[in-house]
């Protein structure tokens, strides 16, 4: 087999599991701890997934529109990067490394100090 028709069989493969991971962060922000009366939305963005939110508490948005909250990335050998949202300085901050995506998950929809869910 040549390298080409192994990337053929190989892409249709990685794609499912992609949306695999897309559909697990669906489901897990659906049992978060804060704003559980809002809809949030699971995009891609780059190799990994954004979660974008109403900001219902308008401490950042003051009408209320939605705001990234959360930035989801692999990373080698089954591990993620959970990233949270810096509003103030408009860039993404490293909140974990070297996480399965559950434990990201579970951090995220925990949130005890308020750094993903403003």
């Amino acid at each position: 087999m040549n390298a080409a028709a192994f990337d053929e069989e190989v892409a249709p493969a990685r794609n499912r599991v992609v949306e695999l991971d897309g559909a697990r962060i669906r489901r897990a922000i659906r049992s978060r701890k804060r704003y559980r009366y809002v809809q949030p939305r699971v995009q891609r963005e780059g190799l990994g997934w954004l979660v974008i939110s109403p900001n219902c508490s308008r401490n950042v948005d003051p009408d209320g529109g939605e705001i990234p909250v959360a930035w989801l990335l692999p990373a080698n050998l089954g591990c993620w990067l959970l990233h949270k949202r810096d509003h103030e300085q408009g860039c993404w901050v490293l909140k974990s490394a070297g996480v399965t995506l559950m434990q990201a998950l579970q951090e995220l929809c925990e949130d005890p100090l308020r750094e993903f869910w403003p």
